[in-house]
């Protein structure tokens, strides 16, 4: 039965359940008394509620407190092994998989080199796949115990009502590619596990406004800076992040060429890839036959040599360089969205780490406006080189308390998936 604004029993049911789960899981554990009031509930609500999620398993007790003049009471917290989620980096030198329990303590992990086939579709396909099969083993779980699978990915995700999640990734030559029907074409999992695949960047700033450096900011950028460069965007409109294809603003007219084929983007500049090509463009001597994070790991020791070294005048003056456009491209995310935090993240960002901050900081107050560059503070992210992963799986964990902590329902027999049309299209003639 439907109220006045629509909400049914269920519906309230649900968001009864999401509240207490999502306040002890970022804040407990709590006792019941305690969860009245963070969650606006009544004491008869919280009993019901709370009585619901043990005998679900997704709660347990965690010792207790004492109280004013009474029994102790008894505190709870969400139970760590009523759930597991895997989350994927397709990154720019390897694809990352990790498994994780319900309060995202990893399982088991395991990483596939992308050194030589690159960005070929079945090859990530494959990785992705047996990756998974990898971690479930590795760890015991069965594939059925899921919740699902997050993957970050690089382009521009686009959900469709008849392919399923398809991938625009113009800078590694995936021309709307259904990534998430070849996926479940030959899948290890069961097909009540989903699926959730999103940008890559928005993966790290989940993960970072969720549990890094972004906890309590309202209005946040957050940066992945690695092969090329990208940022999510999170604002009280979009909570959950909005990736912005940063890393294609036109920074130079009629300059470098970029990956997606433009000119003058400021991935041309500021991206690790463009830098090493810089490098070696000018008479550096970046290491053969290394991926890019050997090689940028040379470069860092080549302008910055231990006490007593010759700094690379060169590899200085391209890192230079880098710094003020990272810091130019800063400042149009800080003129246009005003935000309160910057934060940089991704391996490239993490390599360069606190010796190039402060010179992007310099560059991107210069640029930007007087009033913005004020109220922002430019930080690294805390989370290392797992936060793209973190995030991933943050997207299947999301969607399970946005549930009310019950799982996806079965798939009903019927006609054949949209998604194998999806993949008929893509077979050779």
């Amino acid at each position: 039965m439907a109220g006045r604004n629509g909400r049914t029993v269920r519906d309230l049911r649900r968001a009864n359940r999401t509240a207490v789960l999502e306040r002890l899981y970022f804040d407990g554990p709590l006792s019941r008394f305690e969860l009245g009031p963070v969650t606006g509930l009544s004491s008869g609500s919280v009993s019901n509620v709370v009585a619901d999620l043990v005998a679900d398993g997704l709660l347990e007790e965690a010792g207790s407190v004492d109280s004013d003049g009474g029994r102790p009471r008894t505190l709870l917290r969400v139970a760590p092994g009523s759930g597991h989620m895997i989350g994927v980096d397709v990154g720019e030198t390897r694809v990352r998989i990790e498994l994780f329990d319900l309060t995202l303590t990893e399982l088991a992990r395991t990483e596939r080199p992308l050194t030589h086939q690159g960005y070929d579709v079945e090859v990530i396909v494959g990785h992705i796949r047996d990756g998974i099969t990898e971690v479930l083993a590795t760890a015991g779980i069965a594939p059925e115990r899921l919740l699902g699978v997050g993957i970050g990915v690089p382009g521009i995700v686009e959900r469709t009502p008849d392919r399923g999640t398809v991938v625009h990734g113009q800078t590694i030559g995936w021309d709307a590619v259904p990534l998430e029907a070849l996926l479940r074409d030959g899948s290890p999992l069961p097909d009540t596990v989903a699926y959730f695949i999103d940008n890559g960047a928005k993966t790290l700033g989940q993960a970072e406004m969720w549990f890094g450096a972004g906890r309590g900011a309202r209005n946040a950028v957050v940066v992945l800076f690695g092969s090329g460069v990208g940022a999510c965007l999170v604002t009280p409109e979009a909570e959950h992040g909005r990736a912005v294809e940063w890393g294609h603003l036109t920074v130079r007219v009629r300059g470098r060429r970029c990956r997606c084929g433009a000119l003058g983007c400021l991935e041309a500049y500021a991206g690790a890839e463009s830098l090493l090509e810089r490098w070696g463009e000018r008479g550096g001597r970046p290491p053969e036959g290394t991926d890019e994070e050997t090689a940028l790991t040379a470069m860092l020791a080549a302008a910055y040599p231990a006490e007593g070294g010759a700094a690379d005048p060169v590899a200085l003056a391209v890192l230079e360089e880098t710094a003020e456009y990272l810091g130019a491209g800063l400042s149009d995310l800080i003129n246009l969205f005003q935000p309160e935090r910057i934060l940089i993240g991704g391996w490239a960002g993490l390599q360069l780490g606190a010796r190039f901050l402060p010179a992007v900081r310099r560059h991107a107050v210069s640029y930007a406006l007087r009033h913005p560059a004020e109220r922002v503070t430019i930080d690294l992210g805390r989370l290392g080189p797992d936060a793209v992963t973190v995030g991933a799986a943050i997207l299947p964990l999301a969607d399970f308390f946005a549930r009310g902590g019950r799982r996806a329902e079965p798939v009903p027999e019927g006609p054949a998936p949209a998604w194998r049309a999806a993949l008929r299209e893509r077979a050779p003639h």
